[in-house]
C-alpha cells in the first residue's frame, strides 16, 4: 500500500513538473517588441545575445549613479575575465569542487538580469539545460512585495502562484534539486531582517513573506535547495555574504555583443552596419550601448531615424537620444488617439507633463518602483496610468496585478531621468515656473520680477555638485540638453512658448567652467564636462588637445580647470590607456592627485621618480583600493615607513601582481605593513632593493614572496566540519550555527565545533584570520584523532595541535593541555600567523590598522605538514580566512 502510495505521488509529481514547464515555456518564451501593447511579441531565443557574466567578487558596494558605473567600466583597461554562462552559475570554478547553493547576480538597472533568468528558466523548461534540476521556480520582489501582508507557509506560497503544484507532495516525495530565481532585490518593499529573523524550517509553517526568504536563504529551509538573487548592486548588500557561495557581476554587452545585438535587432544587414558605425563614432553612445535596454532604444531610433539626411548630426548626444525616442511615442499617441474631441496636442502634452511630474517628485525621493498611490499622489489618475502603460509600453510599464496594487515603473532610470528633465523644463518654459526653488512667499516674488532661465540652470548644477553619489547627474545633462535650440524644434509640440536665448546658453556654460575651475569631485567634475558636451562646448577640450601635441608638455603649468579638462579627455579618448606614465604629465604630487582617476584606469601605473612623499599616499592607497592597476612603480620617490603604512591599506584588496617600492628608504617596520596587506592580495613579484626591511621584514615578505607553499590560498575542508559549522565564501568562513546536511565522512569532527584546511603546510607561509565570539585559531597534524569528546580530538590539547584561544576577555596559547595567557589587550579581531617549519617556529600576532604585534612563538620540531584549524566556542562565532 505505502509503495503504492509513493508510486502515484512520484506520478503527481512528474505531472506537475511538466505542466509546470509549459507553463513557463508559456511566460518566457517570447520578448514584447515595438511601440504599443498592440506590437509585435518575438522569440527570446531570436533576440537573446549572451551577456558578459563575470566572477564579481565581495568587495565594497558602488554607491554612485549607474550610469556613471557603466561610463566607468568602459574606460577600465581589463584583460578578459572569463565570461560565466547564466546557465552554469552554479558550476564550481575550474579547479574547485564546493557545492554552490546561493548565487548572487549584480548589475545596474536595465543591465540584462532578468533576461538572463527568463532565459534560464526558458531553458531548463524545454530541457536544454540543468537537467539536473526537477522544479525551476522563478520569483520576483515585484510580486513578492504585492503579498508583503499575507501569512503563508512555503507550500501555500507556491500553490497561490504556480497552482501546478497544489497538493503534489513536491516536498514530501520528491527528492531532486529545486532552484528559486528571486528576481530584482533592488524593488523589494520587505523587511529582510537577518539578525531578528524568526527560524523556520518546516514548509508547511505560516509566517511572513520576509521570513519564508530569510530562511530559505540562510538554508534553514529546504537547505538542499538553490537560490539565484539578481539584485542592482548598493540592494545586494542586504543579503550576509555569510550565506552566498558565488557573487557574480552582470557588465552588459561588451563590444563585439553590441554589435551582435544589432544585427539580430535590425534586420537590413546595410541599414544595421550604418547603425554600428554612427554608435561607434559617438563616444556617449557607445557607452550607454554597454547596458541592453539602451541598445534597444538606440536602434529603435536609428533604424528609422538614421536613413534621413540630416540625422547624423541631431543623434550624437543623449539628450538628442532620448529626444528621437520620445517622438516616435508621440506620433503613436496621436495615432491612438485620433478622432477625440479635446485637441490631441493638448492632450498628449498634459499627459506626458504628469508623466514627467511623477518622475521629478519620485526621482527627489529616490523611488523606481510607483503604486496606483504614488500615482495618484501626483496627480495622475489611475485610468491615466493604463494609457501610458498602454501606449507607451517601453517607457512607462504596468505590472500584472495578481495579488493586490498595481505597480509601474519607467523602463530604465534614464528614462525616469529624462522625463523628470522634461519636466522641469516644459513648467518653467509653458507656466514660468521653477520647481527646482523652494515655493516660500519672498521666492515667489522674486521670480516674479526676474523668471530667469539661467536662476533654472544653476540651481540645477549646484543640486547635482551636491549630491554624493551623482543622482542628479545624467538630469543634469538632460536638462541642459533640452536648452538647446536643435532640441526644442523637436519638442515644439510640447512649447507653449520659448523663453530660451543664446546669452542664457552663454552664461550657464561660463557657470560651469567657473565650478570646475573650483575642482569639485572628481566624479562631478567629469559629469560638468558632459554637460559642456550637452551644450555643444568644446572650447577647454580644445585647448588641452594642443597642450598634449606639445613637446614641453611636463614643463607646463596647469590650472585646475585645465587639470579637470586633461582627466577628462584621457578619460573619454578611444584607446584603452592600458599604461600611465606621470613623467609624460608631471613629477609632482599635485600631478598624481589630479590625475588619479586616469591612474585608476590603467593596467600598468608608471610613477617612478615622480618627486611623492609619505603625504601622497593615503589617497593614492585609495586609488589603487578600486583600480584595475597590476603593476605599480614606486620606485626612487621618499615614501619613508609613514608612506608605506598608509599605502598598505589600498593593498589589501588590490589586484596588483608587480609592485616596486625600490629606494623608498623603507624599514623593518614598514615591511611588515606590507606583509600583513600583501597577505590576502595576488601580488606575484615585489623589489624591495635599497631599502632596510630588517630581519622580520625579510622573513615575513619572504614568506609570501617566495615559498611556493604560499601560492595557493587557504580553504576549508568541508569533510573535517563539524555539522553545527556553515561554511561559505567559497569554504574560506565558517559559523557557527544550526545543523548542517553534511555526510558522514572518517575525517568529519563529530563532538568539537572544529574544522581543518585542506591543504598541508610545510616551509614558510603567513596567513591571516579574522574571528567573531569565541574562536581558537590554530595547526594540527592531519593524524588528529575527529570522533569523541576526548582530548585527543580537542585542538590544543594534544601533542599534535597548537593554537591560540581568542575572546573579547584575552588571548590564551594551548599546546598538549598547557596554555599560557598572553598579557596583550584583545582590541583587534585579526590574528596573523606565521609558520617556518623547517626552523620549528610557529608565531602568532595581533594584527590592529594593518600592523603585526607579535603575542606568541611556539619552538618545537614539526615532523609530519600542519593543517590550519580552527574551534568555534558560541553560537554565531565566527573565522573567515582573509
Amino acid at each position: 500500500m505505502e509503495q503504492k502510495i509513493v508510486a502515484d505521488k512520484t506520478d503527481d509529481i512528474a505531472q506537475c513538473q511538466e505542466k509546470l514547464k509549459a507553463v513557463l515555456k508559456k511566460k518566457f518564451s517570447h520578448l514584447l517588441d515595438g511601440m504599443t501593447k498592440e506590437a509585435n511579441w518575438i522569440p527570446l531565443n531570436k533576440i537573446y545575445t549572451e551577456l558578459y557574466i563575470t566572477e564579481g567578487g565581495s568587495g565594497e558596494v558602488n554607491t554612485e549613479h549607474e550610469v556613471r558605473q557603466i561610463e566607468t567600466a568602459s574606460r577600465i583597461h581589463v584583460a578578459q575575465e572569463e565570461s560565466i554562462h547564466c546557465n552554469h552559475l552554479f558550476d564550481p570554478p575550474p579547479g574547485r569542487d564546493y557545492c554552490i547553493r546561493t548565487v548572487i547576480t549584480r548589475g545596474v538597472a536595465g543591465i540584462g538580469k532578468t533576461v538572463s533568468a527568463n532565459k534560464f528558466t526558458l531553458d531548463w523548461a524545454k530541457g536544454e539545460a540543468n537537467t539536473n534540476l526537477a522544479f525551476v521556480f522563478p520569483l520576483s520582489f515585484r510580486e513578492l512585495n504585492r503579498m508583503k501582508k499575507k501569512s503563508v507557509s512555503l507550500v501555500e506560497l507556491l500553490s497561490d502562484l504556480f497552482p501546478e503544484t497544489k497538493d503534489t507532495g513536491i516536498f514530501t516525495y520528491g527528492k531532486s534539486e529545486m532552484l528559486f530565481i528571486l528576481d530584482g532585490l533592488d524593488e523589494s518593499r520587505l523587511s529582510l531582517d537577518f539578525h531578528k529573523s524568526d527560524i523556520v524550517s518546516d514548509v508547511t509553517q505560516t509566517t511572513t513573506i520576509a521570513v519564508l526568504l530569510i530562511n530559505l536563504i540562510r538554508g534553514r529551509l529546504l537547505p538542499s535547495a538553490l537560490v539565484w538573487i539578481t539584485s542592482r548592486p548598493v540592494a545586494s548588500s542586504q543579503i550576509p555574504l555569510e550565506y552566498v557561495h558565488r557573487v557574480t557581476e552582470v557588465r552588459g554587452f561588451n563590444n563585439p555583443q553590441k554589435d551582435e545585438y544589432f544585427r539580430k535587432k535590425i534586420t537590413d544587414e546595410r541599414l544595421a552596419s550604418r547603425v554600428i558605425e554612427h554608435v561607434k563614432s559617438c563616444r556617449s553612445l557607445h557607452i550607454m550601448c554597454h547596458i541592453p535596454v539602451f541598445c534597444w532604444m538606440a536602434a529603435s531610433v536609428l533604424e528609422k531615424k538614421l536613413p534621413t539626411a540630416d540625422s547624423k548630426e541631431t543623434l550624437k548626444t543623449l539628450t538628442q537620444m532620448y529626444i528621437q525616442f520620445l517622438s516616435l511615442y508621440v506620433e503613436t499617441t496621436k495615432k491612438r488617439l485620433f478622432g477625440r474631441r479635446e485637441s490631441t496636442a493638448d492632450c498628449v502634452r498634459d499627459n506626458l507633463i504628469s508623466l514627467g511630474k511623477l518622475a521629478f517628485k519620485e526621482l527627489e525621493k529616490g523611488n523606481l518602483i510607483f503604486y496606483e498611490s504614488d500615482l495618484i499622489l501626483n496627480g495622475i489618475k489611475v485610468s491615466q496610468a493604463s494609457m501610458f502603460s498602454g501606449v507607451y509600453t517601453q517607457i512607462f510599464n504596468e505590472e500584472p496585478a495578481v495579488c493586490e496594487e498595481k505597480m509601474f515603473c519607467f523602463v530604465h532610470l534614464s528614462m525616469q531621468e529624462f522625463f523628470a528633465a522634461l519636466y522641469v523644463y516644459l513648467t518653467f518654459n509653458n507656466e514660468n515656473n521653477n520647481v527646482l526653488v523652494k515655493k516660500s512667499s519672498a521666492s515667489r516674488r522674486f521670480l516674479f520680477r526676474d523668471p530667469s532661465e539661467l536662476l533654472l540652470y544653476k540651481e540645477a548644477v549646484e543640486r547635482a555638485l551636491r549630491s554624493e553619489n551623482g543622482h542628479l547627474d545624467i538630469f543634469l545633462r538632460f536638462l541642459l540638453g533640452l536648452s538647446m535650440e536643435s532640441n526644442q524644434t523637436l519638442l515644439k509640440h510640447l512649447m507653449t512658448s520659448n523663453r530660451t536665448q543664446q546669452r542664457t546658453r552663454t552664461e550657464i556654460i561660463k557657470h560651469i567652467k567657473g565650478r570646475i575651475q573650483q575642482s569639485p569631485s572628481p566624479d562631478r567634475c567629469l559629469n560638468l564636462f558632459h554637460c559642456l558636451n550637452e551644450l555643444n562646448d568644446h572650447s577647454l577640450v580644445e585647448e588641452i588637445q594642443s597642450y598634449l601635441s606639445s613637446s614641453s608638455r611636463n614643463q607646463t603649468k596647469l590650472s585646475p580647470a585645465q587639470w579637470a579638462t586633461l582627466v577628462f579627455v584621457l578619460l573619454t579618448s578611444e584607446e584603452e590607456l592600458s599604461v600611465f606614465d606621470l613623467s609624460h604629465y608631471t613629477r609632482s604630487e599635485e600631478g598624481l592627485h589630479r590625475l588619479l582617476p586616469v591612474l585608476k584606469t590603467a593596467r600598468v601605473a608608471i610613477l617612478h621618480a615622480c618627486n611623492l612623499t609619505q603625504s601622497c599616499c593615503e589617497k593614492l592607497a585609495n586609488g589603487i583600493n578600486s583600480s584595475q592597476i597590476r603593476e605599480l612603480d614606486l620606485g626612487n620617490n621618499n615614501l619613508t615607513d609613514e608612506g608605506i603604512i598608509k599605502l598598505s591599506n589600498g593593498l589589501k584588496n588590490s589586484k596588483l601582481a608587480t609592485l616596486s617600492v625600490s629606494l623608498c628608504r623603507v624599514t623593518e617596520e614598514g615591511c611588515t605593513f606590507l606583509a600583513s596587506a600583501l597577505n590576502s592580495s595576488r601580488l606575484r613579484e615585489l623589489d624591495l632593493s635599497y631599502n632596510h626591511p630588517g630581519k622580520l621584514g625579510v622573513q615575513l615578505l619572504s614568506a609570501l614572496q617566495g615559498d611556493p607553499q604560499y601560492q595557493h590560498k587557504l580553504t576549508l575542508d568541508p569533510n573535517t566540519a563539524h555539522r553545527d559549522l556553515s561554511l561559505s565564501e567559497g569554504d574560506r568562513k565558517a559559523v557557527r550555527w544550526t545543523e548542517q546536511p553534511y555526510p558522514d565522512h572518517p575525517e568529519r569532527f563529530d563532538f568539537w565545533n572544529q574544522v581543518l584546511c585542506r591543504e598541508g603546510l610545510t616551509g614558510r607561509c603567513y596567513w591571516e584570520t579574522e574571528w567573531r565570539g569565541r574562536a581558537f585559531i590554530g595547526v594540527a597534524y592531519s593524524r588528529m584523532c575527529r570522533k569523541g569528546d576526548g582530548q585527543d580530538s580537542w585542538l590544543g590539547k594534544n601533542d599534535c595541535s597548537w593554537g591560540l584561544n581568542c575572546t573579547k576577555d584575552g588571548y590564551w596559547t594551548w599546546h598538549n593541555a598547557v596554555h599560557t595567557a598572553v598579557p596583550i589587550p584583545p582590541n583587534s579581531n585579526k590574528v596573523g600567523v606565521y609558520l617556518d617549519w623547517s626552523a620549528g617556529k610557529l608565531s602568532f600576532f595581533k594584527v590592529s590598522c594593518g600592523a603585526p604585534t607579535l603575542l606568541h612563538t611556539f619552538h618545537t620540531t614539526f615532523t609530519e605538514p600542519v593543517y590550519p584549524g580552527f574551534r568555534l566556542g558560541w553560537v554565531d562565532s565566527a573565522v573567515y580566512l582573509c
